[in-house]
């Protein structure tokens, strides 16, 4: 186990390391200046290169790379060049939204497929696993966004429930507080949800169903084991590891979807933050943001390599 958690760990920093290359080349190969862009499209050209200069934007895309990756290991991302702050400051702030948000979603959307799953695998070619499958399709097939949109038109203009964006934020002091935050963050979790929970439960089905084939299961009915009791004690175990493993995907998935929900709410998250970052040609809070949501998504694939051996004990480190 010690071999292979250190060759995991070790395709974990490879994969970080190729994971800034690709992010700092596709941001270096965008146009604009952010120079420009802050001092305006009639800004002196002098002038402009002036800041490039301050804001080292004229150094060579090599060394400016290494001064990145320098910084990021000694835990500093620079200041921004439109906030006129350190971009850890700001990442910290928008984190404690977004980080909360994704995981609201993804505990909605696993409730809802485990659920939706073992009840349809349990019916299998009959009414209930039908009516599952269809909903589940027609949940795949619905932008998060445009239901985003539909939500805010039912539970915030017309029933009036919730606020149609906007967040009052944590502390009470603020106006805030857990309660208002969690409400706040419901309807764009609920969004985020729906697509992750139809993809899973699809998913759930088609493992309990292999699992249900086993002899294992046949015996254990034989013995006098209930259908309920069967399925969630001894298949549904059985059949964690590619739930799990799409699981782990999802939420690479929904952090990435915060970015438009985000917007669609007016949520001031990590989504929202790279989205004016990207407007104005902040790079260095950009290529922060990008590449710590890539380092989270790595991370959240390698802990569910890690699940795999307690989920399943047939399943051996040598295995993965």
């Amino acid at each position: 186990m010690g071999l292979f958690l250190l060759k995991r760990f070790a395709t974990l920093l490879g994969t970080l390391a190729a994971a800034s290359v690709v992010v700092f080349a596709v941001l270096e190969i965008l146009p604009g200046n952010a120079a420009q862009t802050l001092m305006g499209a009639d800004a002196d050209p002098e002038a402009v290169a002036q800041l490039s200069a301050q804001l080292g934007l004229d150094q060579p895309a090599l060394h400016r790379y290494g001064q990145w990756i320098s910084g990021l290991v000694q835990g500093d991302m620079g200041e921004s060049h439109a906030y006129g702050t350190p971009v850890h400051e700001l990442v910290l702030e928008r984190l404690a939204l977004t980080v909360p948000l994704a995981l609201l979603a993804m505990a909605l959307a696993t409730v809802l497929a485990l659920a939706a799953g073992v009840y349809a695998a349990s019916r299998h070619n009959r009414l209930g696993d039908v009516g599952v499958m269809a909903l589940a399709q027609l949940g795949i097939a619905i932008p998060n966004f445009w239901f985003a949109i539909l939500l805010i038109l039912l539970f915030s203009v017309q029933l009036q429930w919730f606020a149609a964006g906007g967040f009052p934020g944590w502390s009470e002091d603020s106006g805030g507080g857990l309660w208002p935050g969690l409400k706040a963050l419901l309807l764009p979790a609920v969004s985020l949800a729906v697509v992750q929970a139809a993809i899973l439960a699809r998913t759930t089905r088609s493992a309990v169903l292999e699992v249900l084939r086993e002899d294992f299961v046949r015996t254990a009915r034989a013995k006098g084991l209930g259908q309920r009791a069967a399925l969630w004690r001894h298949v549904l175990r059985n059949a964690m590891v590619p739930v799990v493993t799409v699981m782990g995907l999802q939420f690479a998935n929904l952090l990435a979807g915060t970015i438009v929900v985000e917007n669609v709410f007016y949520l001031p998250g990590l989504g929202r933050l790279i989205f004016q970052s990207i407007a104005n040609r902040d790079l260095i809070v950009v290529r922060n943001c990008v590449m710590l949501l890539a380092a989270m998504v790595i991370a959240v694939n390698f802990v569910v390599d890690l699940c795999y051996g307690a989920i399943d004990p047939r399943v051996q480190a040598r295995d993965l």
